[in-house]
């Protein structure tokens, strides 16, 4: 992890082809089977992938509170990129400040999130950079590093399970 230029940048090797990990990015019934913390589940993911696309995402914490998501797909690259916009929502996919869910309110209202997706012998390289977090304090930074790694450990695990 790195947390420089106001990004914080996670690099994880999935063991699972490019492919199979980009689908678990772009197919709404896989995303809601991995996106979330440990112990979150993900009722509602849905998108238009496209540019200039919307998604919106809905994270629901153990206790039953609902956190949502939305942005706007500003390139894609099958299966190499994504990049899109992030910020937080409420449940119509109207942009909120951090502070509706109770977060510091030094998060911007829009976020982006990069992901490359490099292919390494039948596994993937994923780098994934969360920009835009300029001012954000380093608990909630933390909590969103550790939010992001608790995801992908769930990623990892459904692609190790569901091996075609």
């Amino acid at each position: 992890m790195n947390k420089s230029n106001n990004e914080l940048i996670i690099t994880r090797v999935f063991d699972a082809p490019r492919e199979r990990v980009w689908k678990a990015w772009t197919d709404s019934e896989m995303l809601k089977r991995w996106w979330g913390p440990k112990g979150f589940s993900s009722p509602v993911a849905k998108f238009d992938l496209k540019v200039g696309g919307k998604y919106l995402n809905c994270m629901r914490s153990p206790e039953g509170k609902d956190y949502w998501s939305t942005g706007v797909y500003r390139k894609i690259m099958e299966p190499e990129q994504l990049i899109m916009t992030d910020s937080f929502a409420d449940q119509e996919g109207n942009v909120v400040p951090a502070t509706h869910y109770g977060l510091g309110a030094d998060f911007p209202l829009e976020m982006q999130i990069s992901v490359m997706f490099e292919e390494q012998t039948g596994r993937t390289k994923l780098t994934l950079k969360h920009s835009g977090t300029a001012g954000v304090n380093e608990k909630d930074l933390s909590d969103m590093e550790q939010g992001w790694n608790q995801s992908f450990d769930k990623l990892a695990e459904l692609l190790t399970k569901e091996k075609p």
